[in-house]
């Protein structure tokens, strides 16, 4: 068996493992142990083994990770996320479905302070569905919006899966956070219209509100969330005027947060210690997959595998970015259903990032692609990660059939944003070129 046909084994045995529910980490290590072993020989395998995750674990980019866990932590352990949606209802509730616009907007905000598509949708859930039912909305469409809105914390930054593609694909992470601030804005717009145009043609799908509220119910609205978008003006604000990096920001953000929490009143050594452990066991995960994957990227790179492919399909598609696109949408959009988010942009850059550089596309361009794929698959039938999630959160409140129903709507608006995103680069690449460094 030839160094290939090692890679093409490699792979197989490693989804095999995944689809058993072996943990990704664990999968990728094994298989890449192995195979590295097979390729050089048991002494050159273990050099590479004990070097490799040293050397990438010490990159001081990476330390942006546990800093920006810190800093969405602490704004959910402090309260800074509890008005949220009351917040949004008050201004937005008046439109048609405007309470699912409304869980739009604050699953916008909050996912972009905790940087996680899974805890948005979890603490969203349990506030906001339960509203919209007592007000007569479709089942499907109230927890189908939350399902889909929790997902656009991947791409409006910052973004933890944006600070790991900025690594491994080595480009700018500040200019990818900017890259991804328009095309996650122009996703949410497009939700909001999408909910606003259906609750008009059929008024049955959202109950109506007559709620109405005075000029001080108003400013206190904005005196419980104005913490979170003043945090986040400060860490994009800071990296688009060049005052500090990415990995510089996480920290000031994480600062900030603590800042913000002792100004309130809401910092207690219990809050405190929360944010920490919940940050301490979210960045071992997702280094130890970091690990695992650091791995796989060598073994496959020992078998030539993601060269030969490069080359194959260049050669079949003649560097033809829309095919390379399509066939990207494919792999992200069917195995997102299956292997979370971090775990599968880890998983396949290795193979993808040699035929995009081969075909000369835009990088940043090409990760806020991916990103918006990623947040596809989360959604997509029939294991749509997010889903379950809410299916969880909510009981038997709503079927699993009518949260797969209510994502329907929001996956052909993803859709919608993902031909947008492709059709019109300038939208991600504004901001990073206007961008001071």
């Amino acid at each position: 068996m030839g160094p290939t046909e090692i890679g093409v084994a490699g792979i197989a045995v490693a989804l095999l493992l995944i689809a058993l529910r072996v943990p990704i980490a664990v999968a990728l290590g094994l298989v890449s142990i192995i195979g590295i072993m097979f390729l050089t020989n048991v002494r050159a395998g273990w050099g590479i083994i004990s070097a490799v995750p040293f050397n990438f674990i010490g990159n001081w980019a990476l330390t942006a990770v546990p800093m920006f866990l810190m800093m969405g932590y602490t704004c959910t352990t402090t309260g800074m996320t509890k008005g949220l949606f009351r917040a949004m209802r008050i201004f937005l509730a008046r439109l048609p479905g405007g309470l699912a616009v409304t869980g739009v907007a604050a699953s916008a905000l909050f996912a972009s302070a905790s940087g996680s598509s899974v805890a948005t949708a979890s603490a969203m859930a349990r506030i906001a569905v339960p509203e919209m039912l007592r007000h007569n909305y479709a089942p499907s469409l109230a927890s189908g919006v939350i399902a889909a809105s929790g997902t656009l914390g991947s791409l409006i930054p910052p973004s933890i899966l944006m600070v790991l593609y900025g690594i491994y694909a080595e480009v700018s992470i500040g200019k990818l956070f900017m890259a991804g601030f328009l095309p996650g804005l122009v996703s949410a717009l497009l939700y909001m219209a999408m909910i606003v145009v259906r609750a008009k043609l059929n008024p049955e799908l959202a109950g109506r509100t007559d709620e109405r509220y005075s000029l001080k119910e108003k400013l206190e609205s904005i005196r419980d969330v104005w913490p979170l978008p003043v945090l986040i003006f400060c860490v994009l604000g800071g990296i688009f005027m060049g005052f500090f990096s990415p990995t510089e920001a996480g920290a000031i953000g994480a600062s900030v947060a603590v800042l913000i929490a002792i100004a309130r009143r809401a910092m207690t050594w219990v809050a405190f210690k929360q944010a920490l452990t919940y940050t301490a066991v979210g960045t071992s995960s997702i280094f130890i997959i970091l690990v695992g994957t650091l791995f796989f990227t060598r073994f496959l790179a020992l078998s030539g595998l993601p060269m030969m492919l490069a080359e194959t399909v260049l050669s079949i598609t003649a560097g033809s970015q829309i095919l390379i696109i399509l066939g990207a949408a494919v792999i992200y959009v069917v195995l997102g259903m299956f292997v979370e988010p971090i775990g599968l942009l880890l998983l396949t850059l290795p193979i993808i990032l040699p035929l995009v550089s081969g075909a000369g596309m835009d990088l940043i361009w090409f990760g806020i692609i991916v990103i918006k794929l990623l947040e596809i698959g989360l959604i997509t039938p029939p294991i749509g990660l997010n889903v379950y999630v809410i299916k969880g959160a909510l009981g038997n409140q709503v079927s699993l059939q009518d949260i797969f129903r209510g994502v329907g709507w929001f996956m052909v608006m993803d859709v919608v944003a993902l031909v947008i995103i492709v059709a019109f680069p300038a939208l991600s690449l504004w901001l990073p070129a206007v961008m001071w460094e």
